[in-house]
């Protein structure tokens, strides 16, 4: 299908610039923003309250094994 990992990377590069240069592509670019702002934000959410949130999830886990 492609050649290399470089011909596929080029490709989407192709593709993104193709949609960003069209009006609707203003659209892509803030939606991209926002996502990759989100998933930061997740990141950067879990790493200060992963335990506390690993541990709720132990807790759920141990009840729904316990009832079934």
């Amino acid at each position: 299908m492609f050649e290399t990992v470089t011909e596929l990377a080029m490709r989407i590069q192709r593709w993104v610039m193709e949609r960003v240069e069209e009006r609707d592509g203003q659209a892509l670019v803030e939606y991209a923003l926002i996502i990759a702002l989100v998933a930061i934000a997740a990141i950067v959410g879990l790493h200060f309250l992963g335990g506390a949130a690993q541990n709720t999830l132990n807790n759920v886990a141990a009840t729904v094994n316990s009832a079934g």
